[in-house]
C-alpha cells in the first residue's frame, strides 16, 4: 500500500515572515535590470497591461524557466518579496482560470469578468523537476491587480539567477542532497479566509 503524500493536493508553500511573502518571475535581461535598479518593475520595458503570473514555488518557477537556461526572456530569475497585505486582496479578487464542475460557464465567466486575478494550479516539481502528485499555485496579476503589484506590493526584488545556476549544477552532478539543502525553504501558509480550490 502506498504511503499518503503529506502535502495536500492544493496547498500554498511559500517562503515568507510576518510581513512579505516570496514570489518568483523571470524575465529579460532588460526588464531585470530595470526592476533592479528602481525596486519595481518599470513600464517600458515591462508591460504593465500584460496579465504577469507570480509564481511561490522555487521550483515550479525553475521548472518554467529552465533554470534560467530556457531561452533569453526568462534568463533572469527575481525573488519578489510582496506585502502580505497584497498577496492576500490577490487572493480576495481572484477566479479560477478555468471554471470548475460547480458552476457553468457563463458564471464562470461572468465572475473573471469582475476578477483581476486568475488562480491556477499545476503540479509542482522536484529537483529534477518531475511533476508530483501535488500542486503548486500561480497568480495571474492584470488591469488593477498589476499596477498594485507594481506601485504598493513589491517591498524588495533581489536577482537570484546564480543561485539557480548553482543548484541546476549540484543536481546535474547527482549532489541532491546538496542542492536539496540549497533550496528555499517553504512553509505551509494558509491565508485569512479559506482558499477555494
Amino acid at each position: 500500500m502506498k504511503p499518503m503524500n503529506p502535502i495536500p493536493e492544493h496547498q500554498i508553500r511559500a517562503a515568507y515572515d510576518e510581513q512579505t511573502i516570496r514570489v518568483y518571475q523571470a524575465y529579460s535581461d532588460q526588464i531585470a535590470d530595470a526592476a533592479l535598479r528602481e525596486g519595481t518593475f518599470v513600464s517600458p520595458p515591462f508591460k504593465i497591461d500584460r496579465m504577469t503570473w507570480i509564481k511561490p514555488s522555487f521550483l515550479w518557477m525553475m521548472y518554467r524557466a529552465g533554470w534560467g537556461l530556457k531561452d533569453a526572456g526568462q534568463a533572469r530569475i527575481l525573488a519578489i518579496d510582496i506585502s502580505r497585505e497584497g498577496f492576500e486582496w490577490a487572493l480576495r479578487n481572484s477566479c479560477l482560470s478555468h471554471p470548475d464542475e460547480s458552476m457553468s460557464k457563463d458564471e464562470w465567466l461572468r465572475v473573471k469578468e469582475a476578477t483581476p486575478v486568475r488562480i491556477q494550479w499545476d503540479p509542482d516539481r522536484d529537483l529534477q523537476l518531475q511533476p508530483q502528485t501535488y500542486r503548486a499555485i500561480q497568480i495571474g496579476l492584470s488591469k488593477q491587480a498589476v499596477e498594485l503589484y507594481v506601485r504598493q506590493w513589491i517591498e524588495r526584488i533581489t536577482d537570484i539567477t546564480s543561485d539557480a545556476h548553482d543548484i541546476h549544477a549540484l543536481v546535474l552532478q547527482g549532489k541532491f542532497e546538496a542542492a536539496q539543502n540549497r533550496l528555499p525553504v517553504e512553509r505551509p501558509y494558509y491565508p485569512e479566509g479559506a482558499l477555494e480550490t
